[in-house]
């Protein structure tokens, strides 16, 4: 469906840390040929206006839901958008919220001590879970050249097309040394879906596979990768949950 500029645009935050918004944000030198072709009518760090009844050309979510009103919030948005985009790692599978291990009433406690009962919360999920999703853009935060094609290739009647290799070869490219190889470092580049031109192994960090898993993930190879790195059956299987699918 090709969308005729200036397209209506609500980007609609749940739990999340508002990252993904200011990315897109801090794409100063494209803003203003982005508001020639955007009307915003709601995005909560540039304006204080909220879309209320009206259709919605595009729907950009950023979080996970974690509540009820969330919950209800995302379905009144999904009735009223033509085209829903879930934006960021939290809107995708949950994200940095889903990483609390144990019983949830217990992390509550230990947040909000004696309040925890006045939060009616559930364990963070993706926005696929509830609703149609009709398009993704990964990453913790997504790139800022991904937000900006996307908006673009929805005003083209298209949707932009995605890296299908994993980090890993974004390392080869850029001449890397492997930390999983050199260091025992309990990468997750060899599983974990390119785009991010390996921002985080560049800079001597583990990948922590925020975009997601990449498609025919070869998780038993990992695995044995991180077995000879000397990790233990629950650290890997912890490891390879990280915003994903349980192996």
């Amino acid at each position: 469906m090709k969308l005729k500029p200036p397209i209506t645009l609500a980007w609609t935050r749940f739990t999340s840390c508002s990252g993904c918004q200011l990315m897109l944000l801090n794409c100063e030198s494209s803003l203003a040929e982005l508001a020639q072709v955007v009307a915003l009518r709601e995005f909560p760090l540039a304006t204080s206006t909220e879309c209320k009844d009206e259709e919605i050309d595009v729907g950009l979510v950023e979080g996970s839901i974690t509540t009820p009103s969330e919950l209800e919030r995302l379905l009144a948005l999904r009735r009223k958008v033509n085209l829903l985009v879930a934006v960021g790692a939290c809107a995708l599978t949950g994200g940095v919220n889903s990483l609390v291990r144990g019983e949830r009433r217990q992390a509550m406690t230990e947040v909000y001590a004696g309040q925890a009962d006045e939060w009616n919360t559930f364990p963070p999920q993706g926005i696929e879970h509830f609703v149609k999703v009709d398009g993704q853009i990964p990453g913790c935060p997504p790139e800022q050249g991904e937000l900006l094609n996307s908006i673009g290739a929805l005003l083209h009647g298209g949707w932009p097309g995605h890296q299908v290799m994993p980090v890993c070869m974004e390392c080869r490219i850029n001449e890397n040394p492997c930390l999983l190889e050199r260091d025992c470092a309990p990468c997750l580049g060899p599983i974990t879906l390119a785009g991010c031109n390996a921002r985080c192994p560049s800079l001597g960090v583990p990948c922590e596979g925020c975009r997601g898993v990449v498609a025919e993930a070869n998780r038993d190879e990992l695995r044995r990768l991180f077995i000879t790195a000397g990790l233990t059956e629950q650290d890997i299987r912890h490891r390879l949950e990280r915003f994903g699918e349980a192996p």
